[in-house]
């Protein structure tokens, strides 16, 4: 690292990258920009560690990113493990979905509270050689008055980071791209989750539970709410309980989330435990920003990567996953670029490839994920769908596969080879 001086005497430290934030996506971008041999300042605005709301559970997908990153993922060195997802839908009893068997993706998910994880990709991306920097509350772009081009960031207590790309996964507050001109789509789907902890004697549960009706009282004679629940075992004698509400669903952002919460788990059988006597900490919610609602992904020197690209899956609110491999094609092209020269023609050409990845990869996916959420915004309609489809197996796993984007890429089945084309002839989102 080298430092120079500001023309206000402030202390300025620069690096080929600066990453802003060190969730997951923020930090394997660093991981992997620094094996490609870049200096990397990552900047986090809080202190390790820190609370994210979340559901902890993670689906094959993302367990495959954390391997990708260089992640022990077994319970020796601290993880649950989930073999499949069991779906509440109504007037049928649960069924218990396993996780596919697959070429491209593990047999198995994980869950791991935030509050740890996040710790742990950041230490992880210091070993590979990132400087992490905590209490870096960053406030502003610093840009090129000529070209407009972003060349560093400043904080809140003044500092300045300087790099010649930045890279934003600041999450779904976005300050960054917001302080650059990049707006979200309001044609795109948002979320908001809200989630807390129970004490409960289903901890060590060996499945993921997704709740698709959400009824205000006794199943099937109350009020459908809009939205689904989850209810993720910790197996620390805790459960990580929460719901999921779309933009589409009627009454979006008028809704007392935590209030629905309540309701809903009111509902539940009572030796599940969720009531408030054995509630641990506090009801917290947060937006999700789905079907890459920021765009464009690259641009003037700025990377989006996660939640500040909007990056969560229209399909199941899953962002970790995506975030870890937008990390990875970020961090190619950084390396690419910088092999070309930095601020040449040809490195900005490097950079593009980035954007088109993530299109390729995921924009037909997301497409689809859009029309699904205007599909199921209707409470009637998941009725319809839980009610009628829950009881056929083979249809059910063809959805699982489809929600969670598990599908093998060349020798799949004849499920895989359907939704991987229809995520081809989709445009991309």
């Amino acid at each position: 690292m080298s430092f120079a001086s500001s023309g206000t005497a402030r202390p300025t430290q620069e690096s080929d990258v600066i990453v802003v934030g060190a969730g997951p996506g923020g930090s394997a971008t660093a991981t992997y920009l620094a094996r490609h041999g870049l200096s990397v300042t990552l900047l986090e605005k809080s202190h390790f560690p820190r609370e994210k709301v979340c559901g902890d559970g993670l689906t094959p997908r993302a367990t495959r990113a954390l391997t990708r990153l260089g992640i022990d993922t077994s319970e020796e060195a601290g993880w649950i493990h989930n073999k499949g997802l069991r779906v509440h839908g109504g007037h049928v009893k649960p069924f218990e979905l396993l996780w596919p068997d697959l070429t491209d993706f593990p047999p198995y998910g994980v869950q791991r509270p935030r509050s740890d994880f996040d710790d742990m990709l950041a230490r992880h991306a210091v070993a590979a050689g990132a400087e992490l920097v905590e209490g870096a509350n960053v406030t502003n772009a610093v840009l090129d008055d000529r070209t407009g081009r972003i060349t560093g960031v400043e904080t809140k207590d003044g500092r300045i980071f300087k790099a010649p790309y930045v890279v934003a996964a600041d999450g779904n507050s976005a300050r960054l791209a917001i302080s650059m001109g990049l707006n979200k789509i309001d044609s795109r789907p948002m979320g908001v989750a809200v989630r807390t902890y129970y004490k409960s004697p289903l901890s060590d549960d060996e499945f993921l539970e997704s709740h698709l009706q959400l009824w205000d009282g006794e199943p099937g004679k109350s009020t459908l709410l809009p939205g689904y629940g989850w209810i993720f075992p910790m197996g620390d004698g805790t459960c990580n309980v929460g719901l999921g509400v779309l933009s589409t669903s009627k009454g979006f952002g008028q809704t007392n989330y935590r209030d629905l919460l309540k309701r809903w788990l009111a509902g539940t059988p009572e030796e599940w435990g969720y009531r408030d006597e054995n509630m641990v900490g506090k009801v917290q919610s947060a937006a999700l920003p789905m079907a890459f609602n920021r765009q464009p992904h690259y641009g003037r020197g700025l990377v989006l990567v996660g939640d500040a690209g909007g990056m969560v899956s229209p399909f199941n609110g899953e962002g970790i996953a995506y975030a870890m491999e937008a990390g990875e094609l970020a961090a190619q092209a950084l390396a690419e670029a910088k092999s070309r020269g930095v601020g040449t023609a040809s490195a900005e050409r490097a950079m593009q490839a980035y954007p088109a990845a993530l299109k390729d990869s995921l924009g037909g996916y997301y497409r689809l994920g859009m029309i699904f959420t205007k599909l199921i915004g209707d409470p009637r309609i998941m009725y319809i769908c839980t009610r009628y489809g829950l009881p056929r197996p083979m249809l059910m796993r063809f959805v699982m596969k489809l929600l969670a984007n598990l599908t093998d890429a060349r020798d799949g089945d004849a499920m895989d080879r359907i939704i991987n084309t229809l995520c081809k002839v989709a445009p991309s989102a």
